[in-house]
């Protein structure tokens, strides 16, 4: 997998890959003896001739809050809403798929959260079906709005 730059909320960059800094951050949760789980979604943002893309990686400690990992990318693709949507969705996945490995040995559970709405008088559920189909066929849990708070909320804070 291409070397991504991601950093923290605070905007400190992660120096290693993605996968190094997780297996860290799970033993160090483990070791200090919190149960994490992760949550994984990503937005999007059209800004003039650009579309900025924000993946997080959001890690809760049960009870005891989170703290989350941000790459942000940007595209000069032009793209329908849902080929957006779908775009996100792809992100995350890959994400997910370079890190379920890990949150096996880990004993970690993931989700993968998807920036669209449930309700069909928003455009973006136009691609709620295959949303849906692509995390759940690749084995992840699959969360949508108003569920989805690491895309809708984390990652949309990422691209503002």
């Amino acid at each position: 997998m291409e070397q991504h730059h991601w950093r923290r909320l605070d905007g400190t960059r992660i120096n290693r890959s993605i996968e190094d800094e997780v297996r860290a951050v799970l033993v160090r949760e483990k070791e200090m003896g919190h149960t994490v789980k992760v949550c994984i979604g990503t937005d999007s943002q059209v800004k003039g001739k650009e579309t900025e893309f924000a993946t997080v990686i959001v890690f809760i400690r049960k009870g005891k809050g989170g703290f989350m990992y941000i790459h942000n990318e940007t595209t000069q693709q032009k793209m329908s809403i849902k080929q957006r949507m779908l775009m996100e969705v792809s992100k995350s996945i890959e994400i997910a798929y370079t890190l379920c490995r890990l949150f096996t040995i880990y004993n970690v559970d993931m989700e993968v959260h998807a920036d669209i709405n449930t309700n069909p008088n928003f455009r973006s559920n136009d691609a709620l079906k295959e949303a849906m189909g692509y995390i759940m066929g690749m084995g992840f849990v699959f969360k949508a709005k108003p569920h989805a708070f690491a895309s809708s909320s984390c990652a949309n804070k990422a691209v503002q």
